[in-house]
């Protein structure tokens, strides 16, 4: 197993880093934005949910996914929506994915703003990185915009 691999696979801490950012989040309170994605699964049609960083950018809001092609992802491509959910309130929404060539400026804000949580997953790649680096690793962090429904 590589390095990267290593890396995507969540360790204990990460598992009980998820927990607690549940825990949290299911009681009402984002930490910069956090909230419980829920998202029907592929097969099961059953809910399936995750923590996740909401990003607000120039007026739109982001889902990043800094595990790449995670089972979430697959997901919600499946399902082109799914659910927020902070505290009691529940947002419905569709989402559109975006083209790799239109991520760099979304990493980028993505990595300014929780790179001490996710940093690592991008191995190497920081918010100061040239839009060009952003651009090669763009295909293997998939971004959905979200869009009300």
């Amino acid at each position: 197993m590589t390095t990267a691999q290593r890396n995507l696979v969540p360790s204990r801490g990460d598992r009980v880093f998820n927990s607690v950012m549940q825990w949290v989040t299911r009681r009402g309170i984002s930490v910069m934005g956090s909230r419980v994605l829920a998202v029907r699964g592929r097969s099961s049609g059953q809910w399936r949910t995750v923590p996740v960083n909401l990003l607000v950018l120039d007026g739109e809001r982001y889902l990043v996914a800094p595990r790449g092609h995670t089972q979430w992802v697959r997901n919600m491509r499946a399902a082109g929506g799914g659910e927020l959910r902070l505290g009691r309130k529940v947002e419905e929404f569709t989402v559109e994915e975006l083209a790799d060539a239109d991520k760099p400026p979304i990493l980028r804000e993505y990595l300014r703003k929780w790179a001490w949580e996710v940093g690592r997953f991008f191995e190497g790649v920081d918010k100061g990185s040239p839009d060009a680096t952003l651009l090669e690793i763009a295909p293997g962090f998939p971004v959905f915009r979200l869009v009300g429904r």
